[in-house]
Formats: C-alpha cells, sequence, structure tokens
C-alpha cells in the first residue's frame, strides 16, 4: 500500500463475521440477543455483519451493517480461498465501535501497528462503546476475550473451536477410548447439562440457544449454550460438552441409547442458517 494514498477515514477491511440467529460469535454470549447486547445493538431478526478492520491511522473499528448477504458472500469466498473485496455501502452502516470484540491476527499493510481509537466527542458511535452517561467521549473499546483465564466466553470460544474442527476432536476420543470402552454414565455436570437440554425442547429457549448448521453426509451440526455450559454434537455421532466449572476441558458425551432422540428433537427446534 502507497502511504501517499491512506486515507484516515477508509476502513482497511481485515475479517468479518456474521451476527444472525443462526450464526454469531459464541464470546459474545449465550444466545442472539445476548450477543447483540454486547455489541449494543437491537436483535433485529436480519441480524447483521460485523466488518473488523482499520482506519488510515490504524485505528482497530468494528462496523455493524445490515447488508447481512454481503457479508455472508465475503465470508464464504474467503473460506474458499477467493478473493473478494468487501466494501459495504455507507448506507448500510448502522454504527461503528471503537475496538474489535474477536481476536484478529492480520493488520493493514502500510498503516500504523493496530491500536484503541482515541475518544473523538464529535464521533458518533454505537451504545456499547458509550459510558454509562451516553456520552461518546466516554467509551470503551471493545475487546477480545483473555484466553489466558477461563470463563463463559471462553467457553463458549473453545466449543465453538470444537465445531469447526469435529474431526480432530472426533479423533482424539477415538484414541483415547481405542484401549477401553466408551464412556458409560454421563457425570453429575453433563448430566445438568442433557436435562436443561431437554427443557429446551419443552420450552422455546431465547433466540439462538440451540443453532444447526451443515455437516458433512447429510448431517447437522448442533451449537447450545446455558448458564455455565456449551453444548457440540453432530446429529449422527457424539457430543463434546464444555463447563465453566471445568476450565479447559472438554468432555464427551457418547451417543448411547438417549442421545440420537435428544439431537433429533434439538435439530427440529433450532435455529438454521436462512
Amino acid at each position: 500500500m502507497d502511504e501517499d494514498t491512506i486515507d484516515d477515514d477508509t476502513l482497511y477491511v481485515l475479517t468479518a463475521a456474521l451476527l444472525t440467529p443462526a450464526r454469531f460469535p459464541g464470546v459474545l454470549g449465550d444466545d442472539y440477543p445476548e450477543a447483540c447486547a454486547a455489541l449494543g445493538l437491537d436483535p433485529w431478526a436480519r441480524g447483521y455483519g460485523l466488518v473488523l478492520g482499520q482506519d488510515g491511522e490504524g485505528a482497530r473499528w468494528t462496523v455493524a451493517v445490515d447488508d447481512v448477504s454481503l457479508v455472508a458472500v465475503a465470508i464464504s469466498s474467503w473460506d474458499c480461498g477467493m478473493a473478494y473485496d468487501l466494501s459495504p455501502e455507507e448506507r448500510s452502516v448502522v454504527c461503528a465501535l471503537p475496538g474489535w470484540p474477536l481476536d484478529v491476527a492480520v493488520a493493514a499493510p502500510g498503516v500504523p501497528a493496530p491500536h484503541d481509537p482515541e475518544p473523538d466527542p464529535d464521533l458518533e458511535v454505537g451504545a456499547a462503546a458509550r459510558g454509562p452517561d451516553g456520552r461518546s467521549d466516554t467509551w470503551t473499546p471493545l475487546t477480545p476475550p483473555d484466553t489466558t483465564v477461563w470463563g463463559p466466553a471462553q467457553r463458549r470460544l473453545g466449543a465453538d473451536e470444537v465445531a469447526a474442527d469435529w474431526a480432530g476432536w472426533r479423533e482424539r476420543y477415538d484414541a483415547a477410548t481405542a484401549d477401553g470402552p466408551e464412556a458409560g454414565e454421563p457425570l453429575p455436570e453433563v448430566r445438568r447439562v442433557i436435562t436443561e437440554l431437554r427443557g429446551y425442547v419443552e420450552r422455546t429457549p431465547p433466540l439462538g440457544r440451540v443453532r444447526s448448521g451443515f455437516a458433512p453426509g447429510g448431517a447437522r451440526t448442533l451449537r447450545a449454550d446455558g448458564p455455565g455450559w456449551s453444548f457440540v454434537a453432530r446429529t449422527d455421532d457424539m457430543a463434546f460438552v464444555l463447563l465453566d466449572e471445568e476450565p479447559n476441558e472438554v468432555l464427551p458425551l457418547a451417543r448411547g441409547p438417549e442421545l440420537p432422540a435428544l439431537l433429533a428433537a434439538l435439530d427440529a427446534m433450532a435455529v438454521r442458517p436462512a
């Protein structure tokens, strides 16, 4: 990038994420309304696209746009290794928030290193960045979760990673049980998760608490969260559970006789991508 062409008002896009009922960064909350509240956004049914980048001075910005399809196409293209110039139109911008809620490992070339922008009282920013008195000059930049500690955000992040690398975690489980039988009766904490999941089937939980996504072979990947726990499963296979009280542990839940019916019921009521 030629430094003579840098525009301080330009956002140099580094990555993007979807914030919809069926797909949102787990670190933001257990469900879609909670994830929106973390960014000071109203939980619109159609959702948002989150565009993360730097301005010409290198400052970190997260821009929420209502053109969800544009962001979805960009993410799909990047996932396939294809180039895609994500440039949302100004009229699609809902709000701009200082900082990044997610960890971004890259930086824009030709601009200063990523840093939080200085407060600007004349700049309108989203509600999540403003202080309790509503003034933009008391804003609090978004920050990614601290991965050196364990808590709800880190637990949900771990569950997202298990879902993204299902085959790898399945291989670890197979290796661990190669010389012995599969796990029998679940631990009491995992049994509690199963009970709460059954409650979700009987009583509709907050939007996005249970989400169903694509999986190979016609199966579905299920993601669910609740107070103190996260759940990842394949409808044709087993499940994994992460708990707030078990730091950095991924607990397996063998398929057994109960799980198939529960997974089918969860998949039937789960939110799916449009």
